[in-house]
């Protein structure tokens, strides 16, 4: 069973990036973060990688997804409560995202979700209670 979850996503402009996530309320372990990454803390033990996309390019001999045009990833992460997810979300567009969808209420779980600087599309939910059998 995994310990840690990274994901690895890549960005553009490294620094703009962290300001974004920065303004979201988040925050960057300094020990894996350089020039050309940065670890984006979401929680106890699950990171998103931010690379620069020249560094990004080392870890792969496939073309990176324009994520302004093509879904590479749903990215989601819970919040606390209702109010916590769309509260991250107005941070995010205020930030400078967008957001992608309306908010989806489905009973059991609340989600709300926008687009990052780099197009990388996040999901943001809680659960309400059990979904239905």
């Amino acid at each position: 069973m995994a310990k840690q979850i990274f994901l690895n996503l890549p960005v553009k402009a490294l620094d703009r990036s962290m300001d974004f996530f920065k303004k979201l309320g988040f925050s960057f372990n300094p020990q894996f973060t350089d020039e050309n990454a940065a670890c984006l803390i979401l929680g106890e033990n699950i990171y998103a990688m931010l690379l620069t996309e020249k560094f990004f390019k080392t870890f792969t001999d496939k073309a990176i997804a324009d994520s302004k045009t093509t879904t590479e990833v749903l990215i989601c992460i819970d919040a606390e409560s209702r109010l916590a997810v769309d509260e991250m979300v107005k941070k995010a567009i205020a930030a400078g995202g967008r957001a992608y969808r309306e908010p989806q209420d489905h009973g059991f779980m609340y989600q709300n979700s926008f687009e990052d600087l780099d197009g990388h599309n996040w999901e943001v939910v809680v659960m309400l209670g059990a979904p239905p059998s």
